[in-house]
């Protein structure tokens, strides 16, 4: 059980803080609710680039890290679809440096032209390392268009291309910043040897002047049902051919998803699991295949993916993936071998609750989802799905009018 306290300010600015007395350190966990979904098709890699924009100078604060890391802390941050999302970690006594910074570029960012070229130089050097020179690094940008036709999910959150952000101009940036980093589109979490009435003043001090904005709609065009299996051949140089198989889902709110989740941990979770079990060490198919899903805010994916053997041809190795799916639609799923994956879980998920960082970014995700306090009932979700459930969603999603399928060949 997580527990935390929550209040927002006059701009809209929801706080979350979790105390927890036997830490010294401090967590500042601020979620921006902008991801790659939410920019426009001809201006793709923009919620990206401002992860780096963001460390690049603010209004009144030249560089981020160095009084930062004067102050003990250390920072990082990531971009996905959904979210972009800022964490400070630091001593609990110097949490009020991590306020001030954050603040100040939640404020404004310093939109210097050196800095823009900077990091529009970086990102598009990171296109080219992982994405079209990274052996397999195609796979994502040939897969989301293939299985999203509608929805902004068809582009990765690098962006479509490399002229997107090469074109990108100060303008651009100016117009995606007053439009997505205003404080009634952000969550801050704070965690760690804290005290919430301390952190009402401190968040009154420092992000109460801040004006609020006009909130973005996220009326996004929506997938119509996949009636046919869609399929795609890309030729790269890549040592092994592989096989890329995805099958499309519910949104991570919708009430059949703990069980879509266990059904991929059932396939593939721990050494033994069935996939690798099946298709790596009895039929040697693949080197290294794998089930999973994306959890993702809106529908998502139901993924395959594994590197074929050489000399396995693609055929066999997706009549192989194929078999397992119909042994997981046709036969019943024991209760001794769900409940030790409900166990795994249930480990991962206290494993994980040890961390406060890792308990401010949870605590700041399920708040984005609709209520932090979905966290404390992940796990009654997990324990309540059946043998049942297991076998009528199979069946629903596992099928093949419902798959896209990349075959990524070695040249």
């Amino acid at each position: 059980m997580v527990s935390f306290n929550k209040f927002k300010l006059d701009n809209g600015l929801t706080f979350i803080v979790h105390e927890d007395p036997n830490t010294p350190m401090a967590v500042l966990n601020l979620l921006y609710k902008v991801g790659s979904k939410d920019e426009m098709a001809h201006k793709t890699g923009f919620a990206h680039l401002f992860e780096h924009l963001m460390f690049g100078g603010s209004k009144n604060i030249e560089n981020f890290d160095e009084p930062l890391q004067r102050a003990g802390g250390e920072n990082n941050a990531f971009t996905n679809p959904d979210i972009t999302n800022y964490y400070d970690v630091i001593p609990a006594q110097n949490l009020e440096t991590a306020f001030w910074l954050e603040s100040d570029r939640m404020l404004s960012l310093s939109f210097d032209q050196k800095v823009l070229d900077v990091q529009k130089g970086v990102v598009c050097e990171e296109f080219k390392e992982r994405y079209i020179n990274e052996p397999y690094g195609m796979a994502w940008l040939k897969l989301r268009p293939l299985a999203y036709k509608n929805h902004p999910y068809k582009w990765a959150t690098i962006g479509k291309e490399l002229s997107h952000i090469e074109n990108a101009t100060m303008q651009d940036v100016k117009d995606f910043f007053y439009k997505f980093y205003r404080p009634n589109n952000a969550i801050l979490v704070v965690a760690g040897g804290v005290k919430t009435e301390e952190i009402k003043v401190l968040a009154e001090k420092w992000f109460g002047p801040i004006p609020a904005g006009d909130v973005p709609s996220k009326d996004f065009p929506q997938e119509e049902k996949q009636a046919e299996k869609r399929t795609l051949t890309y030729d790269d140089e890549v040592p092994f051919n592989a096989i890329y198989k995805s099958f499309h889902m519910c949104n991570r709110t919708h009430p059949d998803y703990h069980a879509i989740d266990i059904i991929s941990d059932l396939l593939s979770l721990g050494d033994s699991n069935r996939l690798t079990q099946s298709l790596v060490k009895e039929q040697r198919l693949f080197s290294s295949v794998d089930a999973y899903i994306t959890g993702s805010q809106d529908n998502g994916l139901f993924m395959f993916e594994g590197q074929l053997l050489d000399g396995v041809s693609m055929e066999d190795a997706e009549d192989g993936i194929n078999k397992e799916i119909e042994k997981i639609k046709q036969e019943k799923v024991e209760n001794l071998e769900l409940e030790k994956i409900k166990n795994k879980i249930e480990t991962h998920e206290l494993l994980g609750g040890t961390s406060i960082l890792n308990k401010a970014m949870e605590l700041a995700y399920f708040e984005n989802l609709g209520d932090a306090d979905m966290l404390n009932k992940e796990a009654s979700k997990y324990r309540k799905v059946t043998p049942e459930d297991i076998h009528r969603l199979a069946n629903e999603i596992l099928v093949e009018e419902n798959s896209s399928t990349l075959y990524y060949n070695a040249k």
